[in-house]
């Protein structure tokens, strides 16, 4: 069998009764859908917007210790973090939408099932990952262009932190698991907590204890163990959402889930592929245009946290009602996010507009830094419309029985959306180079946006006619 045909295969609702141990209809299948949206997405939003923003503020820390070479060295040990969290918001997306099809058709048994052998396969890929980085650790670094003391610190940092992988990933599983069940609030607890123990812990681990970086690594390790703390406690024994495990049934939920968060994981590795290329780009301008280009990296996840969270947010509503057969509710809720994702897009739009000003002074940016930051302040950040766009189709892509449509579409922009557009730029210069990056953002974000449509159209022309639903009113 294709893997075109395995995934499709394993999203496809079963035609056989279904089975659950409670009355109750699944969250998403009924109600407003828009305000599913909303909550599912702001939850989200708030717990990876304080994710990034204590990250920031754990550079900011280092930076305070006034060794250049400490601060370095936390840099590059994340970019090996952040490939790792690629891989696991992958899963994450994989998990959500798997389980979410089995609770949304009412297969409840099934759903706790995959929902355990989801957490085991997580937890085993983190293992592998952590295997492989600790043996090639020395040789990636110097690849990224560490050498020297920066080397070696940071290669203690991460000896450090990368034992702990495994409760990473553990832990975006379960928030993946809750999702999955519409437990919103407890899903965004899981990484809003760590976030507040980081913030409170980093200053009293690096200043006060005077551990410096190994302090900073240390909290770190104990973030992480809060992260798999709540996860656990939400997803197993207030949802009691995990089953004994079945080794029999592993390999097949194993080829059930990688159909979708193999594709997914490809698809995210595509982000830092088009990032590295547009850095390059501008580091060809001086130093000034690599600060520039670095406050807007850092202000971007902060400013448009929604829309990052809508990929995760959105594929529990549109899985839900495809596991019951609700294809009126797929197109609504499909339409319902674009909605949403305008909305969000042109308020964060607004207020970098308005605050671009004091964000230059912050930062303290002059020159061509300064430069950048206006003109992404003032007319570059409404690309994130057509960004939002490409989010909301790999949410459809990925829940709808087309994983490998959102790699195929993601990679398309950070290739071929990237490339050609950005090397136009560098020829003008920097602004130019991420007026580029829109422009291919715009092109593959309209282009995936109106196939993620088409596939709605397609899913409900080829149903069969359900019942009407007794209270339709509920639904809109």
């Amino acid at each position: 069998m294709t893997a075109k045909r395995t995934a499709e295969a394993t999203v496809r609702p079963s035609s056989a009764p279904a089975h659950s141990t409670s009355t109750q209809p699944p969250r998403f299948v009924t109600g407003s859908l828009m305000r599913h949206i909303v909550v599912m997405a702001g939850t989200g939003a708030v717990g990876l917007v304080a994710i990034f923003a204590v990250d920031l503020i754990n550079l900011l820390y280092i930076s305070l210790l006034g060794e250049q070479a400490v601060a370095a060295a936390v840099g590059f040990a994340g970019v090996v973090a952040f490939f790792h969290l690629s891989v696991f918001i992958g899963m994450l997306i994989g998990i959500a939408a798997v389980v979410s099809r089995l609770i949304g058709a009412q297969r409840m048994a099934e759903a706790r099932c995959m929902s355990t052998s989801s957490l085991v396969l997580c937890a085993m890929l983190a293992a592998a990952l952590t295997a492989i980085t600790l043996v090639w650790l020395e040789p990636a670094l110097r690849l990224l262009g560490a050498e020297g003391r920066v080397l070696e610190l940071a290669q203690r940092f991460l000896y450090i932190t990368l034992p702990s992988t495994v409760l990473l990933g553990v832990g975006m599983a379960c928030s993946a698991l809750l999702r999955s069940v519409g437990d919103a609030r407890r899903a965004m607890l899981v990484t809003l907590i760590p976030a507040v123990v980081t913030a409170v812990l980093d200053p009293l681990f690096i200043f006060g204890f005077g551990l410096g970086l190994d302090g900073a690594a240390t909290v770190v390790v104990m973030a992480r163990v809060v992260l798999a703390t709540v996860g656990l406690h939400g997803a197993w024994r207030v949802q009691k959402l995990l089953a004994p495990l079945d080794w029999k049934r592993l390999r097949a939920d194993a080829k059930a889930l990688f159909a979708v968060a193999g594709p997914a994981v490809l698809t995210n590795v595509a982000t830092p592929v088009s990032a590295a290329l547009v850095t390059h780009s501008v580091a060809g301008f001086g130093p000034s245009a690599v600060a520039g280009q670095a406050t807007i990296d850092r202000l971007v996840p902060v400013a448009f946290g929604l829309i990052y969270s809508l990929s995760g947010a959105v594929g529990p509503v549109l899985a839900q009602n495809l596991g019951a057969r609700r294809y009126d509710r797929v197109q609504a809720g499909l339409r319902a996010s674009v909605w949403f994702m305008v909305a969000a897009v042109s308020g964060a739009w607004l207020l970098l507009a308005l605050l671009q000003g004091p964000l230059v002074r912050l930062f303290s940016l002059q020159g061509v830094a300064a430069e950048m930051v206006h003109a992404f302040c003032s007319w570059l950040a409404g690309g994130f419309l057509f960004m939002g766009a490409l989010f909301v189709a790999n949410a459809a892509f990925n829940n709808l029985g087309r994983p490998l449509w959102s790699t195929g579409f993601n990679w398309a922009r950070a290739t071929l959306g990237t490339l050609p557009f950005v090397w136009w730029g560098a020829q003008h210069g920097p602004i130019h180079v991420l007026a580029g990056q829109a422009a291919g953002a715009t092109l593959f974000g309209s282009l995936a946006l109106w196939t993620a449509f088409r596939l709605t159209h397609t899913l409900a022309s080829e149903a069969k006619p359900t019942a009407k639903p007794p209270n339709p009113s509920a639904d809109r």
